[in-house]
């Protein structure tokens, strides 16, 4: 349920009717906007009296979400969540570049390789320390070392870094990450998301290769009802019956999920495709419909990469089209103030 209230509500009534929804048991979210107000209910709302609240001077109107994800919900936060990290932000209308190596292969390569994206343009560093992978066989990551050359990186070049959590007992390693990301095999793993849920460090989830929409906003429910509202969203590519590319993107994920919640997109062109050719004209296309971020794999030497070659974009590759991607950004940016002029 959510209730919007008047400009500039009776302090004192606002407060007398928080008191007594929290004596019913009620969570209150509260959002404050430009043009207005709203509390945010969270818990068992069916027996609240709505023609009472209603008829509260400081309310405007009564609303019950009959989707079964809140706090992720625009409805109950009209206004888009910006995430802060150190000197950046993802959301509130920066392009948020997030390029490096499907995997951290040496302490060398991704300081060299994150010295390169930030001369790009890039504003997060993206590398694997641990990685799920369909075969037992295939390289599983550096692990713990990996994030410490992760780090290395980030003192070299002031970069954040986001990087993938698999499991509970790596959470104490993961203290000095930016950013937590959540695999697509992971997405629906809710001890996973509790427990990063009961951090305050940003989350990024990433969709599952089957998950619906409800489903992939399910998850970040999770997230935000065990306390961390710092959530981001991540499509990847889902499974279709298409073989050609690696997954299928879904470009209409961001006027979908635009409409449906407050919190930043991203889209991963590198993985949706599993070819190099393609990252370029469908990063194009996620930054025309409106995409927050981007993350994209770079990799010095992908024929000899440990993970994910074939996707990676040599340095010389990301750097001509990560100035047009921005200079794209600025463009469609332009057209939305038009727009609105």
């Amino acid at each position: 349920m959510i209730v919007i209230l008047k400009n500039n509500p009776n302090r004192d009534q606002l407060e007398s009717l928080i008191h007594w929804l929290q004596e019913k048991g009620v969570i209150i979210h509260t959002s404050i906007g430009e043009a207005q107000t709203i509390l945010g209910l969270v818990g068992d709302t069916s027996k609240l009296d709505i023609d009472l609240i209603a008829a509260l001077d400081i309310v405007q109107d009564v609303k019950r979400v009959q989707e079964p994800y809140k706090n992720a919900n625009r409805k109950f936060h009209p206004e888009d969540t910006v995430i802060p990290v150190r000197d950046t932000q993802i959301g509130g209308g920066t392009l948020t570049i997030m390029a490096g190596p499907c995997s951290v292969e040496s302490e060398e390569q991704v300081v060299a390789i994150a010295k390169a994206v930030k001369a790009s343009g890039a504003t997060m560093l993206r590398g694997g320390a641990f990685k799920p992978r369909t075969s037992p066989y295939a390289f599983q990551g550096l692990g713990a070392t990996g994030l410490e050359y992760l780090k290395v990186a980030r003192e070299e070049t002031g970069l954040p870094i986001v990087t993938e959590l698999m499991d509970v007992t790596q959470l104490e390693l993961f203290k000095d990450v930016d950013v937590i990301q959540i695999g697509a095999r992971n997405m629906q793993n809710f001890d996973l998301l509790k427990a990063v849920g009961h951090q305050d460090k940003p989350v990024m989830i990433k969709r599952g290769m089957s998950a619906t929409y409800e489903e992939w906003l399910m998850s970040a429910e999770y997230v935000m009802a065990s306390g961390n509202d710092n959530v981001i969203l991540c499509e990847r590519g889902i499974r279709t019956f298409e073989s050609y590319t690696r997954n299928t993107l879904d470009v209409a994920a961001i006027p979908v999920l635009r409409a449906l919640t407050h919190l930043p997109i991203v889209i991963d062109p590198s993985h949706a495709t599993g070819k190099y050719w393609l990252v370029e004209p469908l990063a194009r296309a996620a930054v025309a419909a409106g995409t927050d971020g981007l993350q994209i794999e770079v990799h010095n030497d992908p024929s000899h990469a440990l993970c994910d070659g074939p996707q990676s974009l040599k340095p010389e590759v990301f750097d001509p089209l990560a100035r047009k991607l921005i200079r794209l950004h600025v463009f469609m940016r332009g057209l939305d103030q038009e727009g609105l002029d």
